[in-house]
């Protein structure tokens, strides 16, 4: 068991392991040059940046005594550089060293020691092998498949307890009535949102410290960057169910978009209350954030669909008119993207930014080898500060950690631009499922149309982490990124819509995810506002291994996933 909990030894030759986090390790270093020297480290992580002093190591004859180890990160694969001279806080390529090390196989709680030999070339030794990080998944998946057994069976025994004809009877009738109402309603729809809402909790929960499911710390597409827009198009998606039941409700267009226009309200005022919530001083507060941006894309959407759809659909004649009717009757909806895109393009790429290269679209800092220090986000960046002010944006990207960058808003104004583009191809994959008369020219067009956005987004980025005209980045809300996520929500809801709602494979009473779907918002303002509670988060010890932080994002996870199945037995549901 001590291999799937990440179990080390509390004390290793006078060293405490437990002082170590999450993927650290200790790396003792020994001098047997003649001079002094010093120490350079770059991780993977950081895309062409410079190496970043880490110590200077004493020549052979001064030093004395055993050094203290020092701490640093297994996360991402390390290179090292030792040089004679000291090259301020960075070095260069461009600068001989005496040795350079790269090491991919370090390990949480491993010992390792680097010796600079006498002759200048590095040795590097391993006192004490690492413990393996991923195998603490199998050890949390067998805890929660034992839980949910145990309540499986809980269940039963209550329900076998409780058991009487009367009682069957009127069960049995009331999942007639309710089955018989559920069918209106697409059901993978609302388990897509399930899960996407779910799993939104796993990684703000920490997601159990993995590096691969956090957000990326600039371009890259890791687990967390998936959520966002996926709920983003899925709300894209209801637009046209929505809008098309109103008008055969007979509500007039100026009355839905009044409604749409009060839901953005709504939306953009929970999003500033949630960002009040370390403190509601209005000269820091964060102005965008997720529910805002929810609330401008839908409203753009929202009112531009519901001007643009017609009442009485047209219907075609002719099979080619059929093929291409959803296209047509998306026109209007359609030019709007693609001027929003042309916008977007042409600010990023033709916007002058003081202090920048035009068309930048790195983190700053010391990306570029410290070239643009303060150009984040390029045009995205400096159109924000400018409009939002520097106090009112995001004072703690991912791409500060790793880059040394200065602020940025991921979720501010200028990407507002690409989102509501995303929630305009959300929109499209609903009118498609309006027009279509049956589920295979609707997986058709969904499967199409998600080869054909993978197949753009994959040339815009170079089918790369770092390369192509536009890499895939979440931060940036790029074209790319739009395309690759666009492409994954419609494969996704082909499937879920091809095994739940044509075949029928899970039922609808007994799959979590789709209770979760029916009140997302109560689950993310919940999640958002009782983040450091009981009994939702807890803490026991150092909580300095990924098993630890996993259960724990797991087990707050399923307790959002318990209540949602409570208020979905107790038919409450809400939504803004």
């Amino acid at each position: 068991m001590s291999l799937f909990v990440e179990y080390t030894e509390p004390m290793w030759r006078h060293l405490n392991m437990r002082a170590l986090s999450v993927d650290q390790f200790y790396l003792y270093l020994h001098s047997e040059f003649s001079s002094q020297t010093h120490l350079y480290s770059l991780s993977d992580e950081c895309y062409t940046c410079p190496y970043t002093k880490v110590k200077a190591l004493p020549a052979a004859d001064v030093a004395a005594g055993v050094a203290k180890p020092l701490r640093l990160s297994s996360a991402f694969s390390l290179n090292f550089k030792i040089f004679e001279h000291d090259h301020g806080h960075y070095a260069y390529d461009n600068v001989s060293s005496l040795c350079w090390l790269r090491r991919s196989d370090l390990q949480e709680f491993g010992v390792y020691n680097l010796t600079l030999q006498a002759n200048g070339t590095c040795a590097f030794a391993v006192d004490k092998p690492g413990v393996p990080i991923n195998y603490a998944f199998i050890a949390v998946f067998v805890l929660v498949a034992a839980l949910l057994i145990a309540l499986k069976l809980v269940s039963c025994a209550w329900r076998c307890y409780r058991y009487d004809e009367a009682t069957a009877a009127a069960n049995s009738i009331g999942e007639a009535a309710t089955k018989a109402t559920q069918r209106k309603r697409l059901r993978s729809l609302d388990t897509f949102r399930g899960l996407s809402i779910v799993l939104m909790i796993f990684v703000n929960s920490g997601g159990g410290g993995y590096a691969w499911i956090e957000h990326a710390a600039w371009n890259g597409l890791h687990l967390a960057d998936v959520v966002f827009p996926s709920f983003l198009w899925i709300m894209g998606v209801c637009i046209p169910l929505s809008v098309k039941s109103q008008l055969s409700r007979g509500s007039s267009k100026a009355r839905i978009c009044l409604r749409i226009l009060w839901r953005s309200i709504k939306l953009f005022v929970i999003g500033l209350c949630l960002n009040s919530m370390s403190g509601p001083n209005l000269e820091q507060l964060r102005f965008m954030g997720v529910l805002q941006r929810f609330g401008v894309a839908y409203l753009v959407v929202g009112v531009l669909h519901t001007l643009c759809c017609r009442r009485e659909p047209i219907s075609p004649q002719r099979l080619w008119q059929r093929a291409v009717h959803d296209v047509c009757l998306f026109s209007g909806e359609l030019a709007v993207l693609l001027a929003l895109v042309a916008t977007y393009l042409g600010l990023t790429y033709g916007l002058r930014v003081p202090g920048c290269p035009r068309g930048y679209l790195g983190p700053g800092g010391k990306h570029d080898y410290n070239a643009h220090p303060n150009c984040i986000g390029g045009a995205a960046g400096y159109v924000d500060l400018q409009v939002l002010g520097n106090a009112h944006i995001y004072q703690h990207p991912t791409a500060k950690y790793v880059y040394d960058s200065t602020a940025f808003d991921p979720e501010g104004i200028f990407g507002c631009i690409l989102s509501v583009v995303q929630v305009l191809l959300g929109a499209f994959a609903g009118v498609t499922l309006l027009v279509h008369p049956n589920w295979q020219s609707r997986i058709r067009r969904w499967t199409f149309l998600a080869i054909l956005l993978g197949l753009i987004g994959g040339a815009l980025c170079g089918f790369s982490r770092e390369g192509g005209a536009i890499p895939v980045n979440k931060n940036l809300w790029s074209l790319s990124f739009v395309c690759v996520t666009v492409s994954l929500a419609l494969l996704i809801l082909s499937l879920l819509y091809y095994f739940i709602d044509v075949r029928e494979t899970w039922s609808w009473s007994g799959y979590p995810f789709t209770e979760c779907g029916m009140n997302a918002i109560v689950m993310y303002v919940g999640h958002s506002v009782l983040h450091k509670m009981l009994p939702w988060h807890w803490r026991i010890g150092e909580m300095n291994t990924h098993f630890m932080l996993l259960l724990e994002a797991t087990w707050n996870t399923l307790v959002w996933v318990g209540i949602a199945l409570y208020l979905d037995a107790q038919e409450f549901y809400y939504s803004v």
